[in-house]
């Protein structure tokens, strides 16, 4: 029996336990097995129709979809009007860029593009044997259900899905499968069905992400986005603030830049979208909800936020301490009084709900995440200081949800555990470490120790997270200015990942992603095995960022490897290059294959049986002998090469002292060229200024 922290993500799609995995030395469900389930298989094979296919959601979802459907030979069938502009094609150089020509051109020769009037489905439709209609038309409630009643008169089993941004299912009549945006390229769906269905596991099979969540008007990502969106504008209002500034405010605050995404999408169709999310959520909840001015006379002219050459380069005021404080409550007010009602209707898992406002609506972290920071007071404070501003908003606020913020549910929003009596493992949704996993890591494990596990794998979730990118950069900004923060940082994260060295008898890291990166591969190089799938890409690239590895990378690894491959780790630091899983073998990782030949290894080490491998041990003591020099290409710039040359003094030192002493000495050296010029030149400095100084 599997014993778990938290509800696994991945049991809200059908999927089982996270554990059952390696376990079972599988994934639950594989890639053709699933779109035979769906679409049949053989000469009965069927095809995929995507209605409204030259629109944004439509055309975008077409070439996802077509690139995971086109090795199984599922045709894609894309419907519209015959004057539709041409969505299909505006796709096709993002293709060429991510498949090439060749597999460009063999993803487009799968897509089919046939023209209706609206009325009657075209005659040859039938002969591609449509088994699942995917519709982007338009947010009109009429028309979509016409257009479902025409494809059931003629295809009775057909299942059907809408890409809908407000609409709930009951309306419809339909189950929904809400793609976030950018469209094309964020992998994030929410589904609204009655229980996890062959589409919806189909999806996740094809490496896409679904999201189960309740049956509600606009769903999650949509109040989160536009409640932001009408937020920020409320603002503008009372305040006059351009709407670039107030975009600059809104991001530095949270992460996101509402008016500019409108634009970046196509402000024509992203303000009408808006617009109708909150027009049908200010019908069924009131003032909280209710469109501005502004947002009206942007829907109907179809005019950008952001007008061309506009004055941001020489209007640049500051806000006085108390317009700061409104602010907030303009901003953050109306939205965590969203959150309580979104959590008071149970509108899904709460690791759900905080990833989609980070994953989608570009959220520096998660909206639940940012209250369990706040305090339950001082966000009920936040709200009803938004209530004097916009008295009229009172309505539809629940407080009470944030007395069970001590829960599990509420504690372990990225980081989660299971266990059989035996072997543990610890999964990671987050693609990007930070403070928040790094607490709810070191809970996890307490978890682990306090039911005597002593065998444990550290992965990622096979379900929110996809790849392991490194730390959160923004995490990095306190230690711009302060050394003792930035080797509070350092220390902080490396005492984390040393416990997976030091309090379990056996663990095993294992990626199973695209890529793992920085602070995650530094983190997983602290367990006792490290395994990966050999395709995934594995990198140090904090020279190019520049900041110097803060987990232990400038030593901890060398201390793990044989002198006659030193080179080679140190060519991988200064470089920051990016190598294959089966070329790290030996001197970078224990071993890497297939995905189902790492699931058995893992399970085969973590569980005490026969597996061949040898740990390899951590040296203790100073180490000597690091090359003096080594041939590298020329820095890509002088913040690079400033950063090689500290990375190559951080090694030296740390690998020169004991382990107990390089900790400390690598955390000091790590905080030191955080402060540097070379550091805020870089992506790190810049990103600073773009978000956090107005």
């Amino acid at each position: 029996m599997t014993t778990s922290l938290r509800q696994s993500t991945l049991q809200t799609l059908g999927l089982g336990n996270v554990l059952d995995i390696f376990r079972n030395g599988q994934m639950p469900l594989n890639a053709g097995d699933s779109v035979n389930r769906v679409f049949g298989s053989g000469e009965d094979r069927g095809s995929l129709v995507i209605s409204g296919i030259n629109g944004i959601v439509g055309a975008g979802k077409a070439m996802q979809l077509g690139a995971r459907l086109e090795p199984f030979g599922v045709p894609i069938v894309g419907l519209d009007f015959p004057g539709a502009a041409d969505g299909i094609g505006r796709q096709y150089q993002g293709l060429r860029q991510t498949f090439g020509a060749t597999g460009a051109d063999r993803i487009m020769s799968s897509i089919v593009r046939l023209s209706y009037d609206g009325k009657d489905l075209p005659p040859m439709l039938k002969g591609l044997r449509p088994r699942f209609l995917l519709e982007a038309i338009p947010e009109i409630l009429n028309v979509k259900k016409a257009h479902y009643e025409l494809f059931r008169k003629t295809f009775p089993e057909i299942e059907i899905r809408s890409v809908t941004s407000g609409f709930p299912s009951s309306e419809l009549g339909v189950g929904v499968a809400h793609p976030s945006f950018p469209h094309e390229i964020n992998k994030i769906w929410e589904i609204v069905e009655p229980s996890p269905s062959a589409v919806t596991q189909m999806l996740w099979a094809l490496g896409l992400v679904p999201v189960p969540v309740a049956d509600r008007w606009s769903f999650i990502l949509d109040v989160l986005f536009c409640g932001l969106t009408l937020a920020a504008l409320r603002f503008h209002q009372a305040t006059n603030m351009p709407f670039w500034k107030v975009d600059k405010y809104v991001r530095r605050l949270i992460g996101a830049n509402p008016f500019r995404v409108h634009d970046a999408i196509g402000a024509k169709g992203a303000n009408f979208l808006t617009w109708s999310c909150l027009h049908h959520l200010a019908g069924k909840y009131g003032e909280l909800f209710q469109p501005t001015a502004e947002l009206e006379e942007h829907r109907q002219s179809g005019q950008d936020w952001y007008p061309q050459n506009h004055f941001r380069p020489i209007v640049n005021w500051s806000m006085a301490a108390k317009t700061e404080d409104e602010f907030q409550s303009w901003i953050l007010g109306p939205l965590f009084q969203m959150t309580s009602l979104m959590l008071h209707e149970e509108r899904g898992h709460l690791a759900h709900i905080n990833a989609i406002g980070e994953l989608c609506a570009q959220f520096r972290r998660g909206v639940l995440a940012e209250i369990r920071a706040r305090g339950a007071d001082d966000v009920i404070k936040r709200v009803e200081a938004y209530h004097k501003l916009h008295p009229s908003s009172t309505s539809n606020w629940f407080p009470a949800v944030f007395s069970k913020m001590d829960s599990t549910d509420w504690q372990q929003l990225y980081v989660n555990a299971e266990h059989d009596g035996t072997v543990g493992i610890i999964t990671i949704s987050r693609e990007s470490y930070n403070n928040d996993v790094d607490k709810e890591l070191n809970r996890a494990v307490e978890w682990l120790k306090s039911a005597r596990i002593k065998r444990v794998i550290l992965t990622g979730d096979f379900h929110l997270s996809t790849q392991m990118i490194g730390a959160d950069i923004s995490d990095f900004f306190p230690a711009l200015g302060s050394r003792d923060e930035g080797c509070k940082l350092s220390a902080r994260w490396s005492q984390t990942a040393r416990r997976l060295h030091s309090e379990f008898e056996v663990s095993v890291g294992f990626v199973y992603g695209k890529r793992c990166l920085g602070g995650f591969l530094e983190l997983l190089m602290h367990c006792h095995y490290l395994i990966a799938v050999d395709t995934a890409q594995l990198g140090m690239p904090e020279v190019t960022l520049p900041v110097v590895p803060g987990m232990e990378g400038c030593h901890w690894p060398f201390r793990k490897t044989k002198p006659e491959q030193w080179p080679r780790l140190l060519d991988f630091l200064l470089t920051g290059k990016s190598v294959k899983a089966r070329d790290g073998i030996g001197w970078l990782l224990d071993s890497a294959g297939t995905l189902d030949e790492t699931l058995k290894l893992v399970w085969s080490i973590v569980s005490g049986q026969n597996h061949g491998l040898s740990p390899r041990k951590v040296v203790e003591v100073a180490l000597s002998g690091i090359p003096a020099s080594i041939q590298l290409p020329a820095a890509e710039s002088p913040e690079a090469e400033a950063a090689r040359k500290a990375i190559l003094d951080t090694i030296r030192a740390s690998t020169g002292a004991r382990l107990n002493e390089a900790l400390e000495i690598q955390a000091g050296h790590s905080a030191d060229f955080m402060l540097s010029p070379a550091c805020k030149g870089g992506r790190i400095g810049q990103e600073y200024a773009k978000v956090m100084v107005a």
